[in-house]
């Protein structure tokens, strides 16, 4: 268990890395002014390709042991699930590869994901008419949100592992999102549960100043 002073220490680089990136959603940092259409260029305006991967979060990075692993899919849903580790590799398993790009400029190219396509999980839970957005949570308390059709896409996944090993605890392990099409802080770390609901719900950095759909090549950075 952690100590007091040892919270308190974490609680100020969390605060401290929020006011920050508040700062730059005001500043408009990293806007190049040059957007286009999605997919023209491999490379979204503004960003840099790096060949490593960047650990990035809010000063946490839960231990969740797979025998413990939920994960919970709710709200506008026909059919709704908890799904232990053994229902999730259950459901269809998939590979994909597909590039990243993270708000604070960095781009990583060919990630070779394996897990659960979000268009399978989605077959499973059978959304309600009504369901137009879905909200992502995760077990560090973050939240985001995306338009269901994003979430539906056929390269998002529920990856649980990647380059072919199990995902690593810094990347989002057990399970992530991984959402190829928009800025990489909409792929949710250590999901735990997936909402679906007809009104939007803006997430964590969402209502700090960051856009709420988040397309790259749009640059789409802040709100």
């Amino acid at each position: 268990m952690a100590k007091d002073g040892e919270r308190g220490l974490i609680g100020a680089i969390r605060d401290k890395l929020i006011a920050r990136k508040q700062d730059w959603a005001r500043e408009g940092r990293l806007l190049t002014g040059t957007a286009g259409a999605r997919g023209l260029d491999r490379l979204p305006p503004g960003q840099r390709v790096v060949r490593d991967w960047p650990v990035l979060d809010l000063g946490v990075q839960p231990a969740i042991p797979r025998e413990r692993f939920r994960l919970i899919v709710d709200g506008a849903v026909e059919a709704p699930a908890v799904l232990d580790w053994d229902g999730l590799m259950a459901l269809p398993q998939s590979e994909s590869l597909s590039d990243i790009h993270c708000v604070t400029a960095w781009s990583r190219y060919d990630n070779r994901w394996s897990g659960v396509r979000a268009a399978d999980l989605l077959a499973a839970v059978k959304p309600r008419p009504e369901a137009r957005f879905v909200l992502l949570q995760s077990s560090d308390g973050y939240t985001t949100n995306v338009p269901l059709a994003a979430f539906a896409d056929d390269d998002v996944m529920l990856a649980h592992s990647w380059d072919g090993a199990a995902l690593d605890r810094r990347h989002g392990g057990p399970l992530r999102v991984v959402i190829p099409k928009l800025y990489f802080w909409k792929s949710a770390k250590w999901v735990r549960r997936i909402t679906l609901a007809a009104e939007d719900r803006p997430g964590f950095w969402e209502t700090r100043g960051y856009h709420n759909r988040g397309d790259p090549w749009m640059e789409e950075r802040y709100g």
